[in-house]
């Protein structure tokens, strides 16, 4: 079981290797000419639960305090985000690209971040009780930082908070 722990690190590590050095397809377009469907937005304290927003662009949004549980950000691209004290419960972030984004004191609580690429993100302070980050890219030692305060299993994919960061 222990070499199984590495074995799916050195997966992740090279699935995001292959992401990052093979080409994109010709129909993808640049980051230049995607349009964001959120962007430049103040939005601080808003209540958003149970939306789904999935596959859609945020980019410089404050969600600030915002109520977003239950909300779908399902492959979602979310660049410099400020979700500080937002209430995630139960928040599905599978398939997310989350770049420069801060959840800092957010409740994450039961948060899904399956297959989420996660870079340059800040989580202090944050309640990750029961979040699921099966299959999730953070950045180097990362999840280490998360693994201090991982706990709980998650009431909707059944996945303890700790087995999916890798914690040991």
């Amino acid at each position: 079981m222990k070499y199984g722990k590495y074995f799916l690190h050195l997966a992740a590590f090279l699935l995001a290797l292959t992401i990052l050095v093979l080409p994109l397809p010709a129909q993808a377009q640049s980051a230049a000419t995607i349009n964001a469907d959120y962007e430049n937005k103040d939005l601080t304290a808003q209540d958003f639960s149970d939306k789904d927003l999935s596959y859609k662009v945020f980019s410089n949004v404050n969600l600030q305090s915002a109520n977003l549980s239950n909300f779908k950000f399902i492959g979602a691209n979310i660049t410099k985000v400020d979700f500080t004290n937002a209430n995630l419960h139960g928040a599905d972030f599978t398939y997310a690209f989350i770049n420069g984004s801060t959840f800092k004191k957010a409740d994450l609580t039961d948060a899904v971040f399956e297959d989420a690429f996660m870079s340059k993100s800040k989580f202090d302070g944050a309640d990750i009780t029961g979040a699921d980050f099966t299959f999730a890219i953070l950045d180097y030692n990362q999840d280490r930082e998360l693994c201090e305060n991982a706990s709980g299993t998650n009431t909707i994919t059944g996945v303890d908070t700790r087995d999916s960061l890798f914690c040991y």
